[in-house]
């Protein structure tokens, strides 16, 4: 077994930020670096005041504050942290193409390319090569072809290590995996990173597999959950038009053991950096091998959230008498899911474009997510030009201030202090009739009827 007394991280992300924080506290003996080019992120992730770290997540400040400067370092020396590593975790974006062959779908390997292409030509001694980042299956054997013929004649095994973590309890997924994935050939490599795992991972959470198998359970595993929402979102619809309770369906549903509670909650819509762009990578793939009955099947999960969105969008217009066109209409989240500042694919992006189309006036509170994070996932879309879209959108820093003088409140993030508000005065202070269009189901719609709230959440009539 090779002895790993150094680990460098590329990519100080989502992924690579909070897992080398947490490898570096399990780990002290290790000297673990992790790089990126943004300055900016990397004097985040540096600052003393640890409410500045690019990333939000419960727990992790704690796990940065106790490692940083002992054992786990922030940079964006690149090659001097490939040239001194023994192992090379690769923790770049692999977003969706936006060009070419596998437009819309495939995954764009460009980033992960760079990396191997650098380390090939900076590495002079043997390395252990960890694919971390999300990728199609076989990508390893790209990689090794890249690291064997550009390299200095050093030896590279290449490792796939699959991360499965849920935004918003990420550290307590790092500190308790239901499972550690880890493929490889080599069996020497494979027990390298297992004994690293081992100082908090009980041996038996953690499973080894051959690289083919452990780079395509990640894509699976994000595509059965995304699966359940839109499955459960699905019957929400149906819900609405037949005057069943989709929670007392789930409930029900539920407490059958085969099918099991979780990710069974009707909302707006699913987001996040995975379940989307892992669904389409997966439907790419089956393409490529003549699949098409498979990839049909898995691509309307995501015609199905797709749907979602528009649908809660729609239902806004239509019970404000079809007309929001110089209405306030006040979001409550911006983020994809409660305890995290991540908006990427968040449902409320779709929705706000939705009801700007309408020239709807959308004020925007979220505990974590900034103004200037707001205007560029919207801007981002392209749906109309940035001066409209502030023109159009408001960012304030208290729920009272997005929800006074409103004619309507959405909910769009399932923050628990939207459960704690003070409906009745609100109320005192909205546009009558005052609507409340609850896209996460996580208010008592029936205590804001008696309050005489016009009160829509999803899969209840």
């Amino acid at each position: 077994m090779k002895e790993i007394k150094k680990i460098a991280c590329i990519g100080a992300g989502y992924v690579g930020g909070p897992t080398m924080s947490v490898i570096a506290q399990k780990n002290p003996h290790l000297t673990v670096t992790v790089v990126d080019l943004n300055q900016m992120r990397i004097d985040a992730w540096n600052s003393s005041d640890l409410d500045k770290l690019p990333i939000y997540e419960p727990g992790l400040s704690s796990v940065v504050s106790e490692a940083r400067g002992r054992n786990l370092f922030f940079s964006t020396d690149v090659e001097k942290a490939i040239d001194e590593a023994d192992m090379i975790f690769i923790s770049v974006n692999t977003p969706t193409k936006t060009y070419g062959k596998g437009k819309g779908q495939a995954a764009d390997l460009k980033y992960i390319e760079l990396c191997a292409r650098q380390i090939a030509k900076i590495a002079k001694t043997d390395k252990i090569i960890v694919e971390k980042s999300t990728l199609p299956v076989r990508t390893a054997e790209s990689l090794k072809g890249i690291l064997d013929n550009t390299g200095n004649g050093v030896n590279f095994d290449i490792l796939s290590n699959p991360e499965f973590l849920a935004e918003g309890t990420a550290i307590a997924d790092l500190h308790q995996p239901d499972r550690v994935l880890i493929g490889g050939e080599n069996s020497e490599a494979i027990e390298s990173l297992v004994n690293i795992y081992e100082s908090w991972v009980p041996r038996e959470r953690i499973l080894t597999t051959n690289l083919w198998s452990s780079e395509l359970s990640k894509l699976v595993a994000n595509a059965f959950l995304a699966q359940r929402v839109s499955s459960i979102n699905a019957i929400s619809e149906l819900c609405e038009q037949t005057g069943a309770n989709i929670d007392e369906v789930a409930r029900a549903i539920g407490q059958d053991s085969r099918i099991g509670s979780k990710f069974l909650k009707a909302s707006v819509g699913f987001g996040g950096s995975c379940f989307q762009k892992d669904i389409l990578n997966l439907v790419y793939i089956a393409r490529s091998y003549n699949l098409n009955v498979v990839a049909d099947y898995w691509e309307q999960v995501i015609t199905l959230n797709d749907h979602q969105k528009s649908r809660f969008a729609e239902n806004i217009i239509q019970t404000m008498y079809n007309t929001v066109n110089g209405k306030k209409i006040a979001f409550l989240g911006w983020a994809f899911k409660k305890d995290t500042n991540d908006t990427r694919e968040s449902a409320a992006i779709y929705v706000a474009d939705y009801l700007l189309d309408e020239e709807a006036n959308v004020v925007v509170y979220d505990p974590k997510v900034s103004a200037e994070q707001i205007y560029k996932d919207l801007d981002y879309l392209g749906s109309r030009t940035s001066e409209e879209n502030r023109r159009l959108v408001k960012v304030v820093d208290n729920y009272f201030e997005a929800i006074n003088g409103a004619h309507a409140v959405a909910v769009l993030t399932e923050w628990d202090e939207f459960k704690q508000l003070d409906w009745k005065n609100i109320k005192l202070n909205m546009q009558l009739p005052a609507f409340i269009f609850d896209g996460r189901n996580v208010l008592e719609h029936l205590d804001l009827a008696e309050l005489g709230f016009l009160y829509k959440g999803i899969g209840k009539q």
